[in-house]
C-alpha cells in the first residue's frame, strides 16, 4: 500500500491485480462475488492504489442511510432490517447483515476513508430479480489472477430475463449520472457486470423507483448468532479484521490455515471441557474430509457446516459442538449495544439452509436426577481412603468389560477378512453367471458398450489370528503403565496392552480406572508370556511395534489385523512374510469413534475379591 495512506494493507501472496480490462472511458468496472473475502481484499487494494472521486456500488439507494451507520459501526457487524412491501400480503421482512469481510462493506469503509463520494447505484425500482450465485470458489484467488477468474465466469453467461435488463439499465442511468469530469470505480456484482456493461451503451431513461423505504432499521446481532446469518463464518472475519488494521501477517487470512487454526482452538476447548484429546490420526481425517466436502461442493475450501459434519464425524458431537463455537467466536461483537440486540436464526435470513443436529454430553458436577430406588454413586468418605485398599497381590479384569471387548475383537476380525475379500475381488463381464452380484458402477460406466459387468469375490482361505490395536503411539510416553494378563477359559484372550496408570484414578475399593493406548488379543488363551519383558521383542523401536511383533509370533492363524492410525513400517511386512504371516491394515479413522470410546476404557481390580464388589462402583 502506498506510504501516504497511512493504512497498513500488504498485498497477500500476489493474488491481487489490476482490473483495468474492464475500464471504459472514466468507469472502471470491479466484479466481485459478493459476501467473499478474497474479494473484500481485493476491493480493498484496488481503492488504496487508484483513489478514485467516486465509488458507485450496486445496493439499494432507499438503504444508504441505514448501510453508511451500519458501516460506521464496524468491525462491530450489524443488521439491515425492513419491510418487504413487495409482499405486503405475506406480512414479511428482509435481514441484510453488513458484515467485514463484504466487498461492498469494504468498499464503502474503504471510500470513506479515502475520502470518495459514495454513490449506491440501484435505484430499487422494484423487487429485485432473482439472479444465479453459482460462482467459482473464490479461494482460487488465492493462486491466479483476478481477471483470469472474471474471464473464466463471462466464458457461460447466464440467461437474461426481462426483470435483470430492467434492473440493469436501472443502474446504469445511476451510473451515467454520476460527475462527468470525476473517476468512477464501480463495485458490481459478477452476474450483473454484462448485463450492466450492455446498458451502458445506450442512455437510459430514470426509472419509476420508491423515494424511500418504511421501517428500516440497524439492529445489533447477538453473537451467538453470527454464525448462523453471515456469508463467512465469523472466526475467518475476525483473522480479516486482525489483517486489515496490520496485526496479521497474510497468512493469516488463508482459507486452509485458518481452518487449521479452527480445529486447534477448538481441541484446547475440547480437552478442557471432556478431559479428552485428538489423536494424530484424527486430524489427518479432519483435513481428508474437510476436502472431500469441498469437493462435493465444488469448491476448494470448506464451509463452516462442512467443518463441523467432519468435527461431528470424526471425533464426536462434543468436538462437533466445540468447533462450531470457536466458528462463531468474533471477538469485536456485544450483546449490549445502543441499537436492539436480537437473536437470527439462519432461517429467517436465508432461503437455502442446511441443519446439523448436535447432541452435546459433557461431565457435569450438578446431581442428576434419578429414578426411584437406584442407589447413588458411591464417594470415598476421606480422600485417599480407597487406595489404601490396595495391596499388590494380584490383579484382575472386570468381567462385563471382557466381554465387549472380546465381542469387538470378534468384529474386527470379521472386518479384516472383509477387507481382503474386497481386496481381492474382480469385476468382469456377465457371461453365464452373476458370480457375487452386479457391480452397478463398473455397469454405468460402460454402459455404452451393451454390457453387464459382476463382480467376482474370491474366497479367503484361512482366519484372523491376533488382533492389535493402537489408540495412541505413545511417543510422549503417557501411557506408562504396561502388563499382560491371561485369558481364564477357552473364550477368553490373552491380552498385552499399554495405559494410564489405572490406580492414578481410583473409582472404588482396590478399583482404578484407566484409558488404553494400545493392546493385543489373541486366542487361544493361557500361551503368552510377559510382552514388556521379552527380550526376543527388544527390536522394536516403541510399544506399537512390540504389540505388533507379539501379535505375529502369538497368532496361530495367518492374518494378524492391526488397527491404528498409520500402517506399520515395510520391515514388519518382511518379518511377518517369515513367520508364514499377512498383516491386514484397518485404519482407525475407518471405525466408529463411538465404538472405539467405550471400548477404550479399561479398569483394574486389585484382587478377585474386588470383583464382588465392582459393580457398585463401575457403571
Amino acid at each position: 500500500m502506498p506510504e501516504e495512506t497511512g493504512l497498513p494493507f500488504p498485498d497477500p501472496g500476489g493474488i491481487l491485480s489490476d482490473p483495468g480490462s474492464l475500464k471504459r472511458g472514466r468507469f472502471a468496472y470491479f466484479p466481485v462475488v459478493p459476501g467473499k473475502l478474497e474479494f473484500a481484499i481485493e476491493v480493498r487494494r484496488a481503492l488504496l492504489r487508484d483513489r478514485p472521486q467516486v465509488i458507485a456500488l450496486e445496493l439499494p439507494t432507499t438503504l444508504r442511510e441505514a448501510y453508511l451507520r451500519a458501516v460506521a459501526r464496524l468491525p462491530e457487524m450489524s443488521v439491515v432490517f425492513y419491510n418487504d412491501d413487495q409482499n405486503a400480503e405475506e406480512d414479511r421482512a428482509v435481514y441484510v447483515p453488513v458484515e467485514p469481510a463484504d466487498p461492498f462493506t469494504e468498499a464503502i469503509r474503504t471510500g470513506l476513508e479515502i475520502g470518495a463520494e459514495i454513490v449506491f447505484a440501484d435505484p430499487d425500482a422494484g423487487e429485485r430479480p432473482h439472479l444465479p450465485d453459482n460462482y467459482p470458489d473464490t479461494y482460487a484467488l488465492r493462486h491466479i489472477p483476478l481477471e483470469k477468474y472474471v474471464e473464466a465466469y463471462r466464458i457461460y453467461p447466464q440467461a437474461r430475463s426481462a426483470a435483470i435488463g430492467a434492473h440493469a439499465e436501472g443502474i446504469a442511468w445511476k451510473l451515467q449520472g454520476c460527475d462527468p469530469l470525476a473517476s468512477v470505480i464501480v463495485v458490481i456484482s459478477l452476474n450483473l457486470l454484462d448485463p450492466v456493461l450492455d446498458a451502458m451503451e445506450r442512455p437510459q431513461a430514470q426509472p419509476m423507483a420508491r423515494v424511500r423505504r418504511e421501517g428500516v432499521q440497524v439492529l445489533n446481532p447477538h453473537p451467538d448468532c453470527l454464525a448462523e446469518i453471515t456469508i463467512e463464518y465469523p472466526y475467518l472475519q475476525d483473522r480479516y479484521e486482525q489483517f486489515r488494521k496490520g496485526i496479521a501477517e497474510a497468512d493469516v487470512i488463508d482459507r486452509r490455515r485458518v481452518q487449521l487454526a479452527l480445529f486447534r482452538d477448538a481441541e484446547k476447548s475440547y480437552e478442557t471441557n471432556t478431559g479428552e484429546r485428538l489423536q494424530h490420526w484424527q486430524r489427518r481425517m479432519l483435513a481428508r474430509y474437510t476436502r472431500n466436502l469441498a469437493l462435493v461442493n465444488r469448491e476448494l475450501a470448506a464451509r463452516v457446516f462442512d467443518i463441523t459434519v467432519a468435527a461431528r464425524s470424526v471425533a464426536d458431537d462434543n468436538y462437533g459442538w466445540e468447533v462450531w463455537e470457536t466458528a462463531n467466536r468474533y471477538s469485536h461483537q456485544k450483546a449490549a449495544s445502543d441499537l436492539m440486540t436480537v437473536k437470527i436464526s439462519g432461517d429467517e435470513v436465508w432461503v437455502d439452509i442446511k441443519k446439523i443436529r448436535l447432541r452435546q454430553r459433557l461431565p457435569s458436577t450438578k446431581r442428576r436426577l434419578r429414578p426411584v430406588g437406584l442407589k447413588p454413586r458411591k464417594k470415598e468418605k476421606t480422600p485417599g481412603e480407597w487406595a489404601t485398599e490396595l495391596n499388590g497381590a494380584a490383579i484382575c479384569s472386570y468381567p462385563p468389560e471382557d466381554l465387549v471387548i472380546e465381542d469387538y475383537g470378534r468384529f474386527l476380525k470379521k472386518k479384516g477378512k472383509s477387507i481382503l475379500s474386497e481386496e481381492r475381488a474382480r469385476t468382469e463381464p456377465f457371461t453365464t453367471s452373476l458370480l457375487d452380484g452386479i457391480d452397478l458402477c463398473e455397469t454405468i460406466r460402460n454402459w455404452h458398450q451393451g454390457r453387464i459387468y459382476v463382480r467376482n469375490c474370491q474366497k479367503i482361505h484361512g482366519e484372523v489370528g491376533s488382533v492389535i490395536v493402537i489408540f495412541d503411539d505413545d511417543r510422549d510416553n503417557s501411557y506408562p503403565y504396561m502388563t499382560t494378563w491371561l485369558g481364564e477359559h477357552q473364550n477368553e484372550s490373552d491380552m498385552a496392552f499399554y495405559s494410564t496408570f489405572p490406580f492414578d484414578n481410583m473409582v472404588g475399593p482396590g478399583i482404578g480406572r484407566g484409558e488404553y493406548g494400545g493392546f493385543l488379543m489373541s486366542l487361544p488363551a493361557r500361551r503368552m508370556y510377559d510382552v514388556w519383558q521379552d527380550p526376543d521383542y527388544d527390536f522394536a523401536e516403541s510399544k506399537p511395534e512390540r504389540l505388533l511383533l507379539a501379535g505375529l509370533d502369538y497368532s496361530l492363524h495367518r492374518y494378524v489385523v492391526y488397527v491404528a492410525g498409520k500402517p506399520p513400517r515395510s520391515i514388519f511386512r518382511n518379518i511377518a512374510a517369515r513367520f508364514g504371516r499377512t498383516i491386514v491394515y484397518i485404519p482407525i479413522g475407518q471405525l466408529s469413534p463411538v465404538s472405539l470410546k467405550k471400548i477404550r476404557v479399561v479398569h483394574v481390580l486389585d484382587g478377585y475379591d474386588k470383583r464382588d464388589i465392582a459393580k457398585e462402583y463401575i457403571w
